[in-house]
């Protein structure tokens, strides 16, 4: 394959274009986070009970997952930028109804609503990136820039929340949204271009409520192991979702125009770059998940400084991610991939000598060292994703990316989370030291944070040997499921050599 060098060059238009579209998507990301901090003064306000605590939390991401399949291949049909601009005055609105929710009931309907608004936003700038860049490396570099905006407002989430909730009431962080989607609103029009199938068919409904169903009970199965065991809910609930997963496939087969294209499947570069970038969330939200109880409940830090320590990752995540489409100028795409994969290997191998006085170096390295082995890997799988189809199913395209990355995060968290959880539970089981009362047990030996909560009303010479026990049980754990993550990371990166290494430097990633 060699590169095609009479693509169309992106114009000034182009580029500013992408600099609108990146708005939208620091919201997506910004609304996954910026939640947790408002919490607290919510929680007096409308005084939730836990399951609806739960929901109000939860239902935002829950939506998203469901409803990308629907909303890329809808984007496909009516048109990309109309269905950015539909988002938007749904998120928009939707902000304000959550921002003014005077019942708990009230604020889970508005963030169910944000849910699905917010599914609008990632498959449809995705695949205008995809109409807009048609030169193969301008594209890398517009994907970058696409995935950086999302890095980003992960960030800003926990900072813009604390500063809004120091000075106003918890629904301020809900009307950040307002002022940028009306910039939208205003620009998208007359920067962003219209891109549509122009042999697209009607929308299947049965097939849309099949995908939502089977995504949202998966999701939701998964979300339920990770926090209480593989019990019989989580696997009926798994169950169910793969039954109507399996339905919604065979249905797929038989429509004229179904929902998703089965047929982008058998391209090597899609359907090996979509397993590369679930394998990649796999590790990546498992691991978080550990780093963030390990620096507040092991070492004790405070939110605000664990906080803190998170940013040089993600910092490290953003340089290598706006630095990749450099790379990918001299050294084939497999290769980066697997260079790359095995970095992030090495980090995650680091991460298993956690121990002693020197945790808190060596978590910061490890993070360090593995997001900046992901960021070139994110970059280039969702590439070639979007990349491997035609320009008319690029919709269909990237909202297959993005539900590979809720699944791919959902399965690592509640995997990765069972194991730490299991040998947790097995280590305490056996070291649990005397003086724990009956009744106390069976939470000391639930969660590290059940034991630091039981410790911190004991006396002291008991709660020593309990607080002791309980990290050095949690962080066997977090060793075993970082050896895990090393596995993970390196078999990716010999698939990514294998089935991608025909790739040239410059060439369409698709093809």
């Amino acid at each position: 394959m060699t590169a095609l060098a009479a693509e169309p060059q992106a114009t000034r238009r182009e580029w500013i274009g992408l600099a609108i579209i990146a708005l939208p998507c620091m919201l997506y990301s910004m609304d996954l986070t910026v939640l947790n901090l408002a919490v607290p003064q919510l929680s007096a306000d409308l005084a939730p009970s836990a399951s609806q605590l739960l929901w109000i939390v939860d239902i935002y991401g829950f939506m998203i997952a469901g409803s990308l399949i629907t909303m890329g291949t809808l984007g496909d049909r009516i048109g990309r930028r109309r269905l950015l601009l539909i988002g938007a005055v749904a998120f928009g609105l939707a902000s304000v109804l959550a921002a003014f929710s005077t019942s708990a009931e009230m604020l889970i309907a508005a963030r169910a609503m944000l849910g699905v608004a917010g599914a609008t936003l990632a498959p449809s700038t995705l695949s205008l990136i995809r109409n807009m860049f048609l030169d193969p490396r301008q594209r890398t570099v517009a994907i970058s820039v696409w995935i950086t905006s999302f890095s980003v407002g992960g960030a800003l989430g926990p900072l813009v929340g604390g500063i809004l909730l120091q000075y106003f009431w918890w629904g301020s962080v809900f009307l950040v949204a307002v002022p940028v989607m009306v910039l939208l609103l205003v620009l998208g029009p007359v920067l962003l271009p219209e891109y549509r199938d122009p042999e697209a068919g009607r929308l299947d409904l049965l097939s849309a409520a099949l995908s939502l169903a089977a995504v949202l009970a998966v999701i939701f199965g998964l979300k339920q192991a990770a926090e209480n065991g593989f019990g019989s809910l989580p696997a009926v609930s798994i169950l169910a979702g793969l039954v109507l997963g399996l339905v919604f496939l065979r249905r797929q087969r038989k429509l004229a125009d179904p929902l998703i294209d089965l047929a982008l499947f058998r391209s090597p570069a899609f359907s090996t770059s979509l397993g590369v970038n679930i394998s990649v969330f796999f590790v990546f939200f498992g691991s978080f998940l550990f780093m963030a109880q390990y620096l507040q409940l092991v070492i004790g830090l405070p939110p605000l400084q664990a906080g803190l320590w998170s940013l040089p990752s993600t910092i490290g995540f953003i340089a290598v991610t706006m630095s990749t489409p450099a790379i990918l100028r001299r050294v084939r795409p497999a290769y980066v991939m697997g260079a790359s994969l095995v970095a992030a290997a090495i980090g995650f191998g680091v991460m298993t000598q956690i121990g002693g006085g020197n945790g808190l170096a060596v978590l910061v390295t490890a993070s360090i060292i593995f997001s900046m082995g992901l960021a070139p890997v994110i970059t280039l799988a969702t590439d070639m994703i979007v990349g491997a189809a035609p320009p008319e199913r690029a919709g269909s395209a990237a909202a297959l990316s993005e539900t590979g990355s809720e699944f791919g995060g959902a399965l690592g968290i509640a995997v990765l989370g069972s194991v730490g959880t299991a040998i947790y539970r097995s280590r305490m089981a056996a070291d649990l030291p005397g003086g724990v009362e009956p009744e106390l047990a069976e939470t000391v030996r639930d969660t590290l944070g059940g034991a630091v909560g039981v410790a911190e009303g004991m006396a002291g010479h008991l709660a020593g040997p309990l607080i002791e026990a309980a990290r050095d049980a949690f962080v066997q754990g977090l060793q075993t499921t970082a050896a895990i993550s090393v596995v993970v990371a390196l078999v990716a990166a010999v698939a990514a050599v294998m089935m991608l290494r025909h790739i040239e430097v410059g060439a369409d990633h698709g093809e």
